[in-house]
């Protein structure tokens, strides 16, 4: 039984399945990322300030292959999307006297492009629930 829906993980429906649970993964990774852009560029006179970068991609990737390592299964990739979480680290990296290591153009033009990878995933989101729809009303 899944925890969150009550749905037994053998018949998932479209709504708890293996793509949206990744989906929802996305835009929480998505989320996350855009907050540490913003911030970053609102301390970008702050001496001191470390940059933030937020990781997802790889240590996921790493997850679902180590699920299909063992058996590609519906229940194992599941457990893999679960228990994958984003990390915030702080780069060393500095380029001014201040020891404050942001480049407001670089995070400018990130956090767009992560606005447009959110726009894209909700856009599938968006997508699934209206093919749900259609498959309900017929």
């Amino acid at each position: 039984m899944d925890k969150l829906t009550g749905i037994g993980t053998g018949t998932m429906s479209g709504i708890t399945s293996n793509s949206m649970r990744m989906l929802e993964k996305s835009v929480d990774y998505l989320w996350a990322k855009q907050a540490a852009h913003l911030d970053n560029i609102s301390n970008a006179e702050t001496p001191g300030y470390k940059v933030k970068t937020v990781s997802f991609e790889k240590r996921f990737e790493n997850q679902l292959r180590a699920a299909e390592r063992h058996g590609h299964t519906r229940a194992r990739t599941r457990a893999a999307i679960e228990n994958a979480r984003w990390t915030v680290d702080e780069d060393d990296e500095v380029t001014r006297m201040d020891d404050n290591g942001v480049n407001v153009l670089e995070q400018s033009l990130e956090a767009v492009r992560t606005a447009y990878q959110m726009q894209y995933t909700l856009q599938a989101i968006n997508n699934d629930f209206t093919t749900l729809g259609r498959a309900i009303n017929g």
